[in-house]
């Protein structure tokens, strides 16, 4: 079925799999800023609110960013911010709409801490309020899934972060360096290229069927968060992930009540970035889960730097969800409930 021109084309009417097969092309997106000056007070912490997709990007960041950022960053997934936040705090309010609730609310919220502020958005009320109040703000194109621009939101938080001098000019131009890499790996799970040679669809065609289950490590958990997303939204399916060494403390013993036969797919998403020790942990664990759980697929993520290896694992993510949804015949591009579920809010 994967191989089947006719049958891509049907259930992918919205051409989900050329967005895909286009992402690396987002890592060399020129950012443009406008409202650039700031008054130069010191930045004691970082705060990015954002959900979903727009929250994905400052999960990488802050994992990639580990040893490089001289302050605390903090990803905010609701509707305020902490009580820390004050004058000498970086809030970036991150939302691909412009219009997500939760993180405008936060937007406020730091406006009347007098915090530092700016925002990342292809329009709606944060460009309003970006432009109306002299903030600091990063333009994405338009006519994007946010799940699928999670490197045009990265782009865009690290042009700011280099705007505020929290980080050097050499990050923004490492993500651009990978581009003709990710373009050579993404051919190969093309549409076109079958099934036996395609490692996309092969992983497709192992989970369909199944709920997913993806684990990551300290420096991996936001590809497994990815893959998560993207099997939701795209292939339409429940998933969950979950981060070593965490598990080994509690859901590691979840699975031994569960008989080997239950209608799981089990992905370890590993790398060279990783601890030897979580990757030991990986190992061990599902050896001792064997016969409790269905043996794990491990997931290498390819790439000699820990931004290759992530953005190789974001976008291979699309690649597979998609597949599944191919054969779920469901369209892996909208996402009805969600904006249903906006709108009745926003009705309230």
């Amino acid at each position: 079925m994967l191989d089947d021109a006719n049958v891509l084309n049907q259930r992918d009417p919205n051409g989900a799999l050329e967005v895909a097969c286009n992402q690396y092309q987002q890592t060399t997106f020129n950012v443009e800023l406008k409202n650039i000056e700031n008054d130069g007070r010191p930045i004691n912490n970082i705060v990015v609110a954002g959900m979903g997709g727009s929250a994905l990007a400052a999960l990488i960041t802050k994992v990639w960013l580990k040893y490089d950022l001289n302050v605390p960053f903090e990803i905010v997934r609701g509707y305020n911010v902490a009580k820390y936040v004050d004058s000498n705090t970086l809030v970036i309010a991150s939302s691909y709409s412009g219009n997500t609730e939760e993180t405008a609310n936060c937007l406020k919220d730091a406006q009347t801490r007098g915090a530092q502020l700016a925002v990342i958005t292809s329009g709606g009320k944060l460009m309003e309020i970006a432009k109306h109040s002299q903030i600091a703000y990063a333009t994405l194109p338009t006519n994007f899934r946010p799940r699928m621009a999670v490197i045009l939101n990265l782009r865009a938080l690290i042009a700011l972060l280099i705007n505020f001098k929290l980080v050097e000019n050499d990050k923004f131009t490492e993500i651009a360096e990978t581009s003709d890499w990710l373009k050579t790996e993404s051919a190969k799970w093309a549409a076109d290229i079958p099934s036996n040679d395609n490692y996309a669809k092969q992983l497709a065609l192992k989970a369909v069927g199944k709920t997913a289950v993806f684990y990551g490590g300290p420096l991996t958990a936001p590809v497994a968060y990815k893959w998560k997303i993207s099997w939701n939204e795209n292939a339409k399916n429940l998933a969950f992930w979950n981060e070593y060494p965490e598990f080994n403390h509690n859901e590691f013993i979840g699975w031994t009540s569960h008989p080997v036969e239950k209608p799981f797919a089990v992905f370890d998403i590993v790398g060279s970035i990783e601890n030897d020790r979580i990757l030991e942990r990986f190992e061990i664990s599902d050896r001792l889960l064997s016969g409790m759980r269905p043996k794990s697929t491990v997931l290498n993520l390819a790439g000699d730097t820990p931004i290759k290896q992530m953005l190789w694992g974001c976008i291979l993510a699309d690649f597979v969800s998609i597949y599944v949804a191919i054969l779920n015949n469901v369209n892996p591009t909208p996402v009805q409930l969600i904006e249903k579920l906006k709108q009745e809010l926003a009705e309230n």
